[in-house]
């Protein structure tokens, strides 16, 4: 049979938008962001206005560019973002930077809010390493307060003064919680408005959290509250919890941790000394403690939650177990 050969044509279809604006700008932008999905919530009742030199969806873009490129003044993120189309010889209208603080202030933050809830969410595969362990994706609270915005009536009657140890701060400061995927740092949920505890914040993304979650906290989330609040979630716990809880030892297995109940919430609590050597070859020495939901013992070893904690911070390292760490040794605490 003689031999053939034959060729194949493989053509893919791009839908784009139209118009002088049709890459949104920003391509890489579009890949995360699609005009299709900013076009549908500004197609919302009350939005669509008459068209103007920046379009709503031209002020979007720019809005996502402006936390890109924070450091930058209004024109220059405007002209990065017309840079390609000038490149391409196509006629883009000069705006100025009132013209473009008036375009954000149409725009105004609801449609930001719904498109943030709608793209927010966790991004890594449950194979990839540092994503998850033994088949619960690891997840973290985090917040600050230190944000300062102006000083306008509308702020300080949202945001209050808030009160330092010098006497109150010079402006007004604005409070950031989210929940985060700690394997790459995708965000699941946020929530920005006045101060008022971390415990409290964290309290509103409880709905984002699922059965197949571990929730790893430091020990400023060491509250009843939150306790309970993960619990009922139905995902898995592992806190950092105060020197000052003393839980009641109720059994205490092989590894020298103990079970305990916290809150209601039957716990597993291990203890720990950290030793970490430095460079110029000082010492620092700390006992800290763990408790956790995952009570299984052969499952769950008590070395893999230390080393699994410590991802809390290094978000993006590789997953890697302590006792192997040459600067630092940790010790497990039998309770008994």
């Amino acid at each position: 049979m003689p031999d053939q050969c034959g060729t194949m044509t493989l053509t893919q279809t791009l839908t784009t938008a139209c118009g002088a604006f049709a890459p949104g700008h920003l391509g890489a932008l579009t890949r995360f962001i699609p005009f299709e999905l900013v076009d549908d919530i500004l197609d919302r009742p009350g939005r669509r206005g008459r068209t103007r030199t920046v379009p709503g969806r031209v002020a979007v873009y720019f809005v996502l560019a402006l936390a890109l490129f924070a450091d930058a003044s209004y024109g220059r993120v405007w002209d990065t973002l017309c840079a390609a189309l000038r490149q391409a010889g196509r006629l883009v209208a000069a705006v100025t930077e009132a013209g473009l603080a008036d375009a954000r202030r149409r725009l105004g933050p609801d449609p930001l809010r719904e498109l943030f809830e709608v793209a927010a969410g966790p991004l890594g595969r449950p194979c990839a390493r540092g994503v998850s362990y033994r088949g619960l994706r690891t997840v973290a609270f985090d917040g600050c307060r230190s944000t300062r915005v102006p000083e306008t009536g509308d702020n300080v009657a949202w945001l209050g003064r808030y009160k330092v140890a010098a006497g109150v701060a010079a402006y007004p400061l604005l409070a950031v919680m989210a929940l985060a995927e700690t394997g790459t740092r995708a965000l699941l949920g946020a929530v920005v408005g006045p101060y008022r505890g971390e415990v409290e914040a964290a309290s509103q993304l409880m709905g984002h959290l699922r059965q197949d979650m571990l929730v790893l906290a430091d020990r400023g989330f060491d509250a009843n509250a939150f306790i309970r609040a993960v619990h009922a979630s139905r995902a898995a716990l592992l806190l950092r919890i105060c020197s000052s809880r003393r839980p009641a030892v109720l059994r205490i297995p092989a590894d020298g941790s103990f079970l305990s109940v916290i809150a209601g919430v039957p716990v597993r609590v291990i203890t720990a000394t950290v030793t970490v050597t430095c460079a110029d070859g000082s010492t620092h020495r700390g006992e800290y403690r763990l408790a956790t939901t995952l009570t299984d013992v052969r499952r769950h070893p008590a070395e893999d939650l230390l080393a699994l904690y410590h991802e809390r911070w290094g978000a993006t390292r590789s997953r890697t177990r302590l006792s192997e760490l040459p600067d630092r040794r940790i010790d497990l605490m039998s309770t008994a």
